[in-house]
């Protein structure tokens, strides 16, 4: 404000060009001259009244500060109410338009309105609606965080779960499974025993582009894990990996990984957890390979070679029980 107050006396006090008071106060003429005509648009006289300040003096040049200038000087509703509302049967912007204008008499007229509405709507994101038939896709995959989960009480020695999830794309019916590694016998344990939770087997399995099940993820050829192949032709099933770097083409799975999230903060209780971890932990490695009690779920690492040796669930299993409804 002490340049505004200078430029202000050395144009209209000492009558300099605009040039001579730009050098003087070390600005630019441009800034000079539009100084002065903002001073005569503002309908104060020179020289200033005593008792008017900086900040009274800003406000009456510039605006105040934080205000957009402009054409929209009305009050304006909140457009993601009126999007949600739209949503509803029977709902239209004329009878919204009706209700906006009840409240606020000095609003805007509906042809107003209704660009103001589009304009707002155009400069959202772009999202497809997936509709998923009953039985079609099934979304695998593991959530981030891990659970710590404590398997020594004595020591209170403390070991982290994974968390592998899978959801229905019809229903979201979802099932969740504690590992401790995200290797691949779990991946396909996860696999099997959310089938067997399901009771049956979905047309698509879509994971995530995790090295376990993709090698090289692809937009249009992505080259799929040879033993989970394996292992999708053994349940009559396929895998449809989801694009890479495309999140919302598994935001069935992602809403779960959100509450195993919230359990991995503590915000949500787990009973069944820490008896599912300690099932495992009765592996024992023998000769680096993992001998599991006969209770235990089989853990297939190679497919093609666990269906010989009967150690997957058979396709006969599933007989007549596809996934029709989930």
């Amino acid at each position: 404000m002490r340049q505004v107050r200078e430029i202000l006396r050395l144009s209209l006090d000492a009558r300099l060009s605009t040039r001579s008071a730009a050098e003087l106060v070390g600005t630019s003429a441009t800034t000079v001259r539009d100084t002065v005509k903002r001073f005569r648009q503002s309908g104060l006289s020179w020289p200033l009244p005593s008792e008017i300040s900086d900040t009274e003096l800003e406000e009456r040049l510039y605006g105040v500060c934080g205000v957009k200038p402009g054409r929209r000087r009305l009050s304006e509703p909140d457009w993601s109410v009126v999007a949600r509302e739209l949503k509803r049967k029977h709902v239209t912007l004329q009878v919204l338009w009706e209700e906006y204008n009840a409240h606020a008499q000095d609003g805007y007229r509906y042809s107003r309105f209704c660009d103001l509405f589009r304009r707002w709507e155009g400069r959202l994101p772009l999202v497809m609606r997936q509709s998923h038939a009953g039985g079609e896709r099934l979304f695998l995959d593991y959530a981030g965080d891990t659970v710590p989960v404590v398997i020594n009480r004595r020591t209170g020695e403390v070991r982290g779960a994974h968390i592998f999830v899978a959801v229905m794309g019809g229903s979201s019916l979802s099932f969740a499974l504690a590992t401790w590694t995200e290797q691949f016998p779990d991946w396909i344990e996860g696999n099997n025993a959310a089938l067997a939770f399901f009771g049956g087997v979905p047309q698509l399995l879509v994971p995530d582009n995790a090295k376990v099940a993709v090698i090289k993820a692809c937009h249009f050829d992505p080259q799929i894990n040879r033993s989970y192949t394996d292992m999708a032709r053994h349940y009559g099933t396929a895998v449809l990996p989801a694009r890479p770097r495309k999140p919302r083409d598994k935001a069935k799975v992602a809403s779960l990984r959100r509450d195993c999230r919230a359990l991995a903060a503590g915000q949500v209780a787990q009973p069944d957890l820490l008896q599912s971890c300690r099932g495992q932990r009765r592996d024992r490695r023998v000769h680096g390979r993992s001998q599991r009690p006969a209770s235990a779920a089989p853990v297939c690492q190679n497919a093609s070679s666990a269906v010989r040796r009967g150690r997957c669930a058979k396709p006969e299993a599933f007989a007549g029980r596809a996934l029709g409804a989930c």
